[in-house]
């Protein structure tokens, strides 16, 4: 199929479930273990994959990970009790772009044009023309390839006149609301790396434009500006179709991901879907019928609302008849923006305790150290589920496993499952960890996993050591310190996981060949700082 194709993806389907959902029929949560299944196609030999890339959901939001969790996430139980968690599972960065850019790619996103930061709905793509997807690989594995959700990877937006040279550090020129051609195509986007379709909102739902694409064009003209909300409900000023509602948003990308679920089960042919959910990223606008679910307010609410959602992929999967043969991951980008110290500062919250959880009640992000953004562990130790029941070794329906892994690993693992290969050159952070699901009693030794903050602080994982190269967070947690300015930090997170600890000065050996590890690793792109002490 031509990648620019959309006749293979049915809309109809999508519409129906849309207008199910605008007139509020569905259930208000669909559970794993009372779906219905119906006989399956005739079984293919490679398994479909789908990926759920939640946003900012915490180390601590789901129960499998925080027992004390007062939010019901009775989905992700399930997926424990019948697939396996990875408890030292990390995204490649604390923020949205960069993790998306390294699960997509394989590659570490400072590694390109964005050191710090994250792009907006407008920017400029951060995915070279030529680099090897995750979509693309499993394509010529044969392959139906489909992205729905946040893309935030920039955008080939064409524009009404040429604009000027003045690109900020998200890829936006300063002139660009206002300056799309909306009845022009996108030339560059989720067709052009690998993927056969696609549905999606350009970046995350506190971002304007607020618009869904469909392959290569809007849906609506934007024709209207969504004047700002203030935290919780927090987004910003921006154009945007009429009647857009952001608590619309997650069942609008849900209806059509399971719709393409539907479609695709059909053919009896490998599909893989990356489903990058809005949620529970700012504004935290949970659909009025989740409004109320739990004790924890809007919060808890979304949260409760995330698990809804990860329970209706499920049901697809099990009314489709292909849920034996799907490996099913589920994963966050990054740590909660649910904070619990009083120290924090934010870019839009004069008093940053407004999104102060009381620790008592609620840890988004367990006892870890910081929150998204930041190098300590609550920015990037992200849950991770693993169920395939068809594909995973016996005995491990249930299990946990403390290894370490990386978003960027996701490619090499899905290649080898899917028995394609990949150019690990292009793919240079990717390394196959499946030993690990269809084998009992696997291990899997990765080379260090490389850390990154915001504001582009780095810290060097091996075993139980994590060096960071900076005198801070990184991100928003006080102090925020600068990269590579000393005192470093040296943790040895098999006695000390809060991080309270610093052994720099005792263990100054280990530090230094951490610090040799990450030179070697980061080769060519070398930080230009790191490089000068070298």
């Amino acid at each position: 199929m031509n990648q620019n194709s959309s006749s293979q993806w049915n809309w109809h389907l999508f519409t129906c479930l849309f207008g199910l959902l605008v007139a509020g029929c569905l259930l208000e949560t669909i559970s794993i273990e009372a779906a219905a299944s119906e006989p399956a196609p005739e079984q293919q030999e490679k398994p479909n994959i789908v990926i759920i890339l939640a946003d900012d959901l915490g180390y601590g939001d789901t129960s499998p990970f925080n027992p004390d969790s007062g939010i019901p996430t009775p989905n992700f139980e399930r997926l424990a009790s019948q697939g396996m968690i990875f408890t030292d599972a990390h995204s490649g960065s604390g923020v949205c772009t960069p993790t998306r850019y390294g699960l997509v790619c394989g590659r570490y996103a400072w590694r390109t044009r964005l050191k710090r930061g994250v792009l907006a709905g407008y920017s400029k793509p951060l995915i070279d023309p030529d680099q090897q997807t995750i979509g693309g690989c499993l394509q010529t594995a044969g392959y139906h390839t489909c992205v729905v959700g946040k893309w935030h990877l920039g955008l080939g937006w064409q524009w009404k006149e040429d604009l000027p040279d003045d690109i900020n550090n998200m890829g936006i020129p300063s002139n660009a609301p206002g300056m799309v051609d909306w009845e022009k195509p996108l030339t560059d986007g989720p067709l052009q790396h690998g993927f056969n379709n696609c549905f999606l909102f350009p970046a995350s739902l506190d971002m304007s434009p607020y618009v869904y694409i469909k392959d290569s064009e809007v849906t609506a003209i934007p024709d209207t500006i969504l004047d700002g909300q203030r935290f919780p409900h927090f987004y910003r000023k921006g154009e945007a179709t009429e009647g857009f509602d952001v608590a619309d948003t997650l069942d609008d990308l849900t209806a059509a991901a399971t719709g393409y679920i539907k479609e695709r089960s059909a053919t009896g042919e490998p599909f893989f879907l990356y489903f990058p959910l809005t949620a529970p990223h700012k504004p935290v606008s949970p659909h009025e019928r989740f409004v109320g679910s739990t004790e924890l307010g809007l919060y808890g609410d979304f949260i409760h609302q995330v698990d809804s959602t990860i329970g209706e992929v499920v049901a697809a999967l099990e009314e489709a008849g292909v849920a034996e043969n799907t490996l099913l991951v589920v994963t966050s980008d990054n740590g909660s923006f649910m904070y619990t110290q009083e120290s924090l500062e934010t870019d839009h919250v004069a008093d940053a305790s407004v999104q102060k959880f009381n620790p008592d009640h609620h840890r988004a992000n367990g006892h870890l150290r910081g929150t998204k953004a930041d190098v300590w562990e609550a920015g990037h130790r992200v849950p991770f589920y693993v169920r395939w029941p068809a594909g995973m070794a016996d005995g491990l329906a249930g299990s946990s496993n403390t290894t370490t892994i990386c978003h960027t690993d996701l490619l090499a693992t899905c290649c080898a499952i899917a028995g394609v290969e990949f150019d690990s050159d292009a793919s240079p952070d990717s390394f196959d960890y499946s030993s690990l699901i269809v084998e009992t009693g696997a291990s899997f030794s990765r080379p260090p996993v490389v850390h990154h903050s915001a504001g582009g602080t780095f810290a060097i994982r091996k075993d139980n050591w994590k060096l960071v190269l900076g005198n801070g967070s990184g991100g928003r947690q006080q102090p925020r310190g600068t990269a590579f300015e000393r005192p470093y930090f040296l943790f040895d997170l098999e006695a000390d996981l809060a991080e309270t600890n610093n052994l720099i000065e005792s263990q100054p050996e280990i530090a230094a060949e951490l610090q040799e590890m990450l030179i070697e690793i980061a080769g060519e792109d070398l930080p230009e700082p790191l490089k000068q002490q070298n």
